[in-house]
């Protein structure tokens, strides 16, 4: 087994609170995505996951166990920021990196290393900042670790290697491994992640299987022929998550019936009526923004 736990986790700073009360399970040989807003509290939770920041409270499990120094042989980290020693050599981090994990693969290293253009001879210092997360990423899978926790592992980088990282990440779930990982782009997370998170301001916003987040909502959309139409038996519907209102166009996020909630704006004299399916960007931003941030105000309606 390779689970990780979280169980309460809190974090603050003077009165600041960075993480409140997070708890979560990462499965065994899951893919799970954290998303938040900048400052949600994504970097302290990985910090506070690995000591590298003590917690205020609450505890993180890795296989029902508290974390301990020989942990750390079974976990790879990716930080946000690069940790790589500017006066060494791309083939100096790769040996110190044999010394210090027992499983590392120094022939994998190479390989990975190679696919991402990355010359061994060059210092860090020289690397540019997609080349300094591409060689973490490198070195983190070369340590066939059961549990990798990876903060923004993307960042810099091309597309063409963006979508190497992913598939990197993805082979490494279908291998055993369990891994968590954080990303600004959403659209990573949807291709990549089997379960998420959402945090803001340190709290958890909503969790679940992508599919399952996916599928049990839909968007139902119409436009009316002008501003002062009515929500009679719109606002109070129960199929009705939310209610976003922009001018003349209504846009109403369902928890069920979707089809009969367009029949419900039909019947109210709107037009173009459509229904879309959500993606994780959908999800994500119902999450985290309040209804009078993305449309006009509806008051008295349920968020």
């Amino acid at each position: 087994m390779s689970t990780i736990e979280l169980k309460n986790l809190t974090k603050t700073y003077g009165k600041f609170m960075a993480v409140d009360d997070l708890s979560l399970l990462i499965p065994e040989g899951c893919v799970f995505g954290l998303l938040g807003p900048n400052g949600a509290g994504k970097s302290t939770t990985f910090k506070c996951m690995l000591g590298l920041a003590n917690s205020t409270s609450g505890t993180v499990l890795y296989d029902g166990k508290p974390l301990e120094p020989s942990t750390f042989e079974r976990i790879a980290y990716v930080p946000e920021k690069s940790v790589l020693y500017d006066w060494m050599s791309v083939h100096d981090h790769v040996e110190m990196q044999r010394h210090a994990f027992s499983h590392f693969n120094v022939a994998r290293a190479h390989e990975l290393l190679a696919q991402f253009s990355i010359d061994l001879k060059k210092k860090a210092r020289n690397l540019s900042k997609g080349m300094k997360t591409a060689t973490m990423v490198a070195l983190a899978i070369a340590r066939e670790a059961d549990m990798l926790i990876l903060d923004e592992p993307t960042s810099g980088l091309d597309p063409i290697n963006q979508r190497h990282v992913l598939n990197l990440i993805i082979n490494e779930s279908a291998r055993g491994a369990t891994v968590i990982f954080s990303s600004h782009q959403i659209g990573q997370v949807e291709r990549a992640a089997e379960r998420i998170a959402v945090v803001e301001h340190g709290r958890l916003a909503l969790e679940g299987d992508v599919d399952d987040l996916k599928s049990g909502r839909k968007i139902v959309e119409g436009i009316f022929p002008n501003e002062s139409f009515a929500l009679d038996g719109i606002a109070t519907d129960a199929r009705i998550a939310r209610i976003d209102r922009s001018g003349r166009i209504l846009r109403l996020l369902t928890n069920a019936d979707a089809d009969g909630v367009a029949h419900l704006l039909e019947a109210k004299g709107a037009s173009g009526i459509r229904i879309v399916d959500l993606n994780l960007e959908d999800i994500f931003l119902y999450a985290v923004a309040p209804a009078e941030s993305t449309a006009d105000v509806v008051e008295g309606v349920p968020q």
